[in-house]
């Protein structure tokens, strides 16, 4: 079987370039309006899936619908509008490349709420993993460490939220797989999370129509780092060994901040370079370990991100 490993760092890459067509909206837009009509798009292009998707999710027990209802609505829509709210207010601080690459905390959270949920045992050393990426994202949030501002610290807070309910979809998703197959988890989370997002929209009182000057921006962003480079990844990681797929993923965190340098006006200090560095040195040894105790399987169809065990990407 041919190696794919090249695909997958050209599906991460195309994470990375969230933050070229977010920053525009996120400034036009409430973030509620962005994850709706990212939502409404992405659904009404898998249109055709979701009469399987709906019987697959009924055919389930109480507690997977739950879980499967929890994934849309704050692993996909609440994570998001976190996400796109951290880039607005981003835009008061210039610094649009942290809230990109502290999303590669997410395998952290994902560790955690896996020893809560699904009772998974923390293999012995976790914290020589985590302690440096909490320390790599502190020094990547504020550019004075040592001198917190309230801007700064609102953005890591919301971008670090957004992490916490994806590493919890990751772990959800993990419960609910042996019930529903991925592509029936995609539809519904889609649902879920239109209906998640319609309804924050409803009680702000946000705008419900984006104007037409944002939509092309919101089919882009709806596509590129959303539809098209997740279904390229999971083409990849058909015939990609985990461990080289993890270095190739690092395609995201060096487009994110090679777009946020030259495109979004972002300049990082040094103790933001280096926590950059931290981040990315920490979780990349912490998932080549855990692919070595529990390596991943190669097989005809890949997982949903929620439902693998390798490291999940940062826009699910």
């Amino acid at each position: 079987m041919k190696d794919r490993t090249a695909l997958v760092a050209v599906s991460a890459a195309m994470w990375g370039l969230d933050g070229l067509l977010r920053k525009p909206l996120a400034t036009a837009l409430a973030p509620a309006t962005v994850v709706l009509w990212e939502h409404l798009i992405v659904v009404l292009l898998i249109a055709p899936t979701l009469p399987v998707a709906f019987r697959a999710y009924w055919r389930c027990g109480w507690r997977d619908r739950l879980a499967i209802a929890a994934v849309g609505i704050g692993s996909s829509a609440v994570a998001t509008a976190l996400f796109t709210k951290a880039f607005q207010v981003a835009a008061r601080t210039g610094d649009f490349v942290g809230p990109l690459v502290m999303q590669k905390t997410q395998p952290l959270f994902a560790v955690c709420f896996a020893a809560v949920v699904l009772r998974e045992r923390v293999r012995p050393g976790f914290a020589w993993f985590a302690l440096p990426a909490l320390a790599g994202s502190w020094l990547l949030a504020f550019p004075h460490p040592f001198e917190v501002r309230m801007a700064a610290f609102t953005v890591a807070a919301l971008s670090l939220g957004a992490a916490a309910l994806w590493g919890a979809g990751t772990v959800l998703g993990r419960l609910v797989s042996p019930a529903i197959g991925p592509r029936e988890l995609t539809g519904m989370r889609y649902a879920w999370g239109l209906v998640a997002a319609a309804l924050i929209v409803s009680v702000q009182h946000d705008s419900w129509a984006p104007g037409g000057g944002n939509l092309l921006g919101l089919l882009l962003l709806a596509l590129v780092p959303g539809l098209i480079s997740l279904n390229l990844y999971y083409r990849a990681l058909r015939s990609t060994p985990a461990t080289r797929a993890t270095f190739a993923e690092l395609a995201f965190p060096a487009t994110a901040a090679i777009v946020g340098v030259l495109f979004l006006g972002s300049s990082l200090s040094n103790t933001q370079w280096l926590g950059f560095a931290i981040v990315v040195v920490a979780i990349t040894a912490l998932s080549l370990r855990e692919h070595a105790a529990d390596p991943v399987v190669l097989a005809d169809e890949p997982p949903l991100p929620e439902a693998a065990s390798h490291t999940v990407p940062a826009r699910p």
